[in-house]
């Protein structure tokens, strides 16, 4: 550590020339993580894609497959709290190149499966996998960004979910025509092991960084980064752990509140991995060409929601807005915006639909600022847990919301009940914003 210290610091020692300009490794560090979201969502998504070709092959039901599908959303949640917890211990560089390795040779196997049973396990592997993925993402921003730069790169991974089932999906259809809904999960599969390697390589703790210089360093410490919190082999101080600290965090009104906000913008998310294509097809009866073609705007203004979401809160932070205001109005407005995809029920107009369902998701991408929030309010040594609770909280959408639309439309025959379901979802996490998060403030245990 000490040397490369002075390393940086000798970069950043002012020449006859002028001083030296601050480099900028972050984003170097922000395109990793923002990759490494793709790579995330397309691993848990890719399922779907291949579901056609599969259930036929290998006789599975829509209800079995259905089971499939939550599979991964179980073990996910189950092991958010154990996921932060391997954070807080091992730092972020090895907890996310063994998240990274092992969802993608879960992803690798489910090209091999020739049975219900083994296609199970690999989908419970991959939930236990991907766990500890979001909060690393937390942590880095945290570590790599002054507050001030947080929302935006927040919304430059996060986005990552979004345009690589945008733009990569008619790709994977491609190949699933060409060479079978095995070579999907086989070519995803080694695409996120060699990210890995790429990974353990170019990532470093900033002050460890080769190409971070003294001046960026300070400029991240002086925003509030984590700059120096890491020790020098990249493990972070630890704190002990108790299930009673995790209580703790629970009763704060900070936390309570932005994952009862999160779980309600999740739902809205949700709705557009799962039931989406379903919605077009059997209540606007829409042929798959056209499915194809109509699916993917949504997507596109969810990409440009999230990445607007994020700009605009450090924009405001920077004129000199509280963190209340920066962080909390454009969660807000987005997950109000969310509630019209209620609207839906009452056009006939195809273009019309697309274009109700492409403002909700634009929106939703807009309320995808939670994470920031995390980075914003963790007790120091705690963002690991924090961020684990917070995913956890978030992701009980991904049980709920597929389960709750699907018993609303078998028992209606309709999916006027679920959209109003979404919407009203969506209001519940804008009040929780307003009148239960209070303070935007690093919590003190």
């Amino acid at each position: 550590m000490q040397q490369s210290t002075q390393t940086n610091a000798a970069r950043a020692r002012p020449t006859a020339a002028g001083a030296v300009r601050r480099s900028s490794a972050r984003y170097k560090i922000l395109a990793l993580l923002a990759i490494g979201t793709m790579i995330n969502y397309l691993d848990r998504t890719v399922l779907g894609i291949a579901a056609p070709q599969l259930t036929k092959e290998l006789g599975i039901t829509a209800t079995v497959m259905g089971v499939m599908f939550s599979a991964f959303s179980w073990t996910y949640v189950l092991t958010q709290v154990p996921g932060g917890l391997f954070l807080d211990r091992f730092g972020s560089k090895l907890t996310y190149y063994l998240s990274m390795t092992f969802w993608s040779i879960c992803t690798l196997l489910q090209g091999f499966v020739y049975g219900i049973v083994p296609l199970l396990a690999c989908r419970l592997g991959l939930g236990v996998a991907e766990a500890p993925c979001f909060p690393t993402n937390s942590r880095v921003v945290a570590t790599w960004f002054p507050q001030s730069e947080r929302a935006m790169a927040t919304g430059t991974y996060t986005v990552g979910e979004y345009i690589g089932l945008a733009f990569f999906s008619p790709m994977l259809f491609a190949l699933m025509g060409a060479f079978g809904w095995r070579s999907l999960f086989w070519v995803v599969g080694i695409v996120g092991i060699v990210f890995g390697l790429i990974w353990w390589k170019f990532y470093h703790e900033p002050h460890n960084h080769p190409g971070a210089n003294a001046e960026e360093i300070a400029y991240i410490e002086e925003g509030g980064g984590l700059a120096h919190g890491a020790k020098p082999d990249d493990k972070p101080e630890q704190v002990k752990f108790s299930w009673s600290m995790a209580g703790q965090l629970l009763k704060k009104r900070q936390l309570a509140g932005i994952c009862l906000g999160q779980f309600a913008g999740n739902s809205t998310l949700v709705f557009f991995l799962t039931w989406f294509p379903t919605y077009l097809a059997t209540e606007r009866h829409m042929g798959w060409l056209k499915i194809g073609f109509f699916a993917i705007m949504p997507f596109i203004a969810a990409s440009i929601g999230v990445m607007f979401g994020g700009i605009f809160s450090d924009w405001l932070l920077r004129r000199g807005k509280s963190a209340n205001v920066a962080r909390k109005l454009p969660i807000i407005a987005g997950l109000l915006l969310a509630s019209t995809i209620i609207l839906a029920n009452y056009v006939q107009s195809n273009v019309a639909v697309i274009a109700i369902m492409s403002v909700a998701f634009f929106a939703q991408g807009m309320a995808a600022l939670g994470w920031t929030l995390v980075s914003d309010i963790a007790p120091d040594g705690l963002l690991g847990i924090t961020g684990g609770i917070f995913n956890l909280a978030a992701n009980l959408a991904g049980i709920i919301t597929p389960i709750a639309v699907g018993f609303i439309v078998a028992t209606t025959g309709s999916f006027v009940g679920a959209l109003v379901f979404i919407g009203v979802i969506a209001l519940i996490g804008a009040a929780s914003y307003i009148f239960i998060v209070g303070d935007i403030k690093r919590i003190v245990l």
